[in-house]
């Protein structure tokens, strides 16, 4: 049985994908495919891969079951400082609601307490975060890189195309695509109102088996 292969969006499909919804022609290239540097001078096409970069970070930064991860063990250095990397765009202490010993923040791109006023922690040698991460736009599930798109489409229309039409039409296809997004977390997070702790699980009260019987 022969496999079917399915190509994913890429950002050069994505800006094609903008370009075509405000009705530009399409690029051949983007990038160098060595170095990964943006090799197109147009000035709208530069504007139109800003938006999607834009549209990109802003959709992550919201904290979605893909990019959020919790627990993760960070280790001092050897000034006694946690790195914090530019990939990483919120960070905080698990359960810091019951327990305030620490407010974090990430400054300077290290782990920084607002209580102590330090960005060392001489008596800690690791220490476990809950972080949202900013991954590549080929990384993400599919159902985001269309929403992203979308997002940034309608803002090319808005800030390029003096078409009120078009705006809201690609404002109606960027809000099914955030409906599909939602959907998507929903069955990914598994998430419950009790708010139980990882690793942990709780069988819900089913109406319907008692139907069954």
């Amino acid at each position: 049985m022969a496999t079917t292969t399915i190509e994913t969006d890429t950002e050069l499909s994505a800006v094609n994908s903008i370009l075509g919804a405000i009705g530009q022609a399409p690029i051949t290239q983007l990038k160098d495919p060595v170095t990964g540097v943006v090799t197109n001078n147009n000035p709208e096409i530069q504007f139109i891969y800003n938006l999607l970069r834009t549209a990109n970070v802003e959709t992550q930064s919201e904290g979605w079951h893909f990019n959020r991860e919790r627990h993760v063990p960070f280790q001092t250095d050897a000034n006694d400082q946690i790195i914090i990397s530019d990939d990483i765009v919120k960070i905080d202490l698990p359960d810091n609601w019951s327990r305030r010993h620490y407010n974090f923040v990430r400054r300077n791109g290290k782990l920084y307490d607002k209580i102590s006023h330090t960005d060392e922690f001489p008596n800690i040698d690791k220490i476990d975060l809950d972080v949202i991460r900013i991954y590549n736009f080929e990384d993400v599930p599919q159902v985001f890189k269309t929403y992203i798109t979308y997002r940034a489409s309608r803002q090319a229309a808005v800030q390029l195309v003096a078409n009120p039409q078009l705006v809201q039409l690609l404002g109606s296809s960027e809000a099914l695509a955030r409906a599909a997004i939602m959907e998507y977390e929903c069955n990914q997070g598994n998430h419950s109102m009790f708010g139980f702790e990882d690793d942990t699980a709780y069988q819900t009260y089913q109406p319907w088996r008692n139907i069954r019987r």
